[in-house]
């Protein structure tokens, strides 16, 4: 799995005009599934956002996580973190993984970090057109991918 994290004052996920999500203080994560994805990588990439020490304490000092602040998370599903640009310039999607196996593999992180965050998390809708609107807190911006640990 391939996040991009975002440290966010405010964020939103509509679908066909319709606010499907909303988070303030918090994170906006896209995530992208490739079929090698499992229970491991959700387990570990879900400790590793809601535990990530980039927010700031009393003194200025990133220091706190959004589970210490109080945060909220808005998961939004997105197969082009997958993207392949080695050949040609049209991105090749073939790593990112078919819905029959990214579909259960994201509801799986969604249950993961609810738990790991202890309240629900705010989503989009998998495979839906949706405009993503936020603002960008920072601007704080992480990208992690459970395959490198880094």
């Amino acid at each position: 799995m391939r996040v991009v994290i975002q440290r966010v004052a405010s964020a939103d996920v509509t679908i066909n005009g319709v606010v499907n999500g909303a988070v303030s203080r918090g994170l906006l994560v896209l995530v992208g599934i490739e079929e090698a994805d499992g229970a491991e990588d959700i387990s570990w990439l879900s400790n590793k956002m809601v535990s990530l020490r980039i927010f700031d304490d009393e003194a200025g000092v990133m220091n706190c996580s959004v589970k210490d602040i109080g945060g909220e998370i808005l998961l939004i599903s997105q197969f082009t973190l997958h993207a392949s640009t080695k050949k040609g310039n049209r991105p090749s999607y073939i790593k990112a993984a078919k819905p029959d196996i990214s579909i259960p593999l994201y509801e799986a992180l969604i249950r993961q970090l609810s738990a790991d965050l202890g309240k629900p998390v705010a989503t989009g809708i998998f495979g839906a057109d949706m405009k993503v609107r936020l603002l960008n807190d920072g601007p704080v911006t992480i990208v992690i991918d459970s395959k490198n640990r880094e």
